[in-house]
């Protein structure tokens, strides 16, 4: 096992594991670190973990010191200086014509680099931009172009749930969403109800899919016979949250009615009845033993 701190370099920025050396490190506290961009200031947000060696990607770095008020000033300092870089790199991007879209700048804390994030719909030649820039700054130039997900989260803004995006807030990495996590949770394939601020499936979808996908095994399809109390019919739709069903019974008399019943209290049988299949959207829901 070797001791780690889990270090952000932004307020909801990918974690980043670093050997705390022989500093007594805490959560909250503000480091000085090298990485391969260079010195950076970051924040601690973990207490010194145990980790075993097979989980680390990389051979680990040492915390070089805990920041002090000076480091402190020079980090402020530097993102002062960023606001500036990116006025003038935005007229330098205008000057050169260039179908970009500035997004953010940082400095490295040592201050031998600056780093210029911007979108674009195709590859951009931005070699005369760097020139101009590097002759003005007189430092390292790094230009990087994100996607939209990315720029959102630098952006920030309010999802449609009137709340601070999530991957402004706590989100460190993004992981795959589909539209599969959508069907599943029975939401409205309208593009507008179930994308975010970047255009993309909203994350949050990711968030309970676990629990509709442990649901989801003991739920049948639609169209499935079950024999319940009253009587034996198909199930016409299902409610996966509740693991309730809507079924069809024909009761005692001969008629037929529409009742909810926990899924726990149907016997499933195997047979399907292809009427209601037919005339109904396919069900997404598989029967526990297919």
């Amino acid at each position: 096992m070797i001791p780690v701190v889990g270090v952000r370099f932004k307020e909801a920025g990918k974690m980043y594991y670093f050997d705390p050396a022989h500093y007594e490190i805490e959560k909250n506290d503000r480091v000085i670190v090298e990485t391969v961009r260079g010195v950076e200031y970051g924040h601690v947000i973990t207490d010194i973990l145990q980790i075993n060696e097979k989980e680390l990607v990389s051979p680990l770095k040492p915390v070089l010191r805990i920041a002090d008020e000076t480091d402190t000033y020079v980090h402020e300092q530097n993102k002062e200086k960023a606001l500036r870089a990116m006025e003038i790199a935005a007229e330098k991007i205008s000057e050169h014509g260039l179908p970009m879209k500035l997004i953010d700048a940082e400095y490295t804390f040592d201050s031998n680099k600056v780093i210029f994030y911007f979108s674009a719909e195709n590859r951009v030649d931005f070699r005369e931009l760097v020139k101009d820039l590097a002759a003005v700054f007189r430092i390292r130039i790094e230009l990087k172009q994100i996607g939209v997900r990315d720029q959102a989260k630098m952006i920030g803004g309010l999802g449609p749930c009137g709340k601070e995006t999530c991957c402004v807030q706590f989100m460190g990495e993004f992981e795959p969403v589909s539209i599969k996590m959508a069907k599943d949770q029975s939401i409205s394939l309208n593009p507008g109800k179930i994308s975010g601020l970047c255009g993309r499936l909203m994350c949050c979808l990711k968030f309970e899919q676990c629990v509709y996908e442990d649901k989801l095994t003991r739920i049948p399809r639609q169209g499935t016979v079950v024999v319940t109390k009253d009587g034996t019919g198909p199930i016409i739709s299902t409610e996966t949250l509740s693991e309730t069903v809507r079924v069809k019974v024909e009761l005692d008399d001969g008629t037929e009615e529409v009742r909810t019943y926990p899924i726990a209290e149907c016997e499933i049988t195997r047979q399907v009845d292809r009427r209601y299949r037919d005339n109904n959207e396919v069900s997404r829901f598989q029967h526990p033993k297919e």
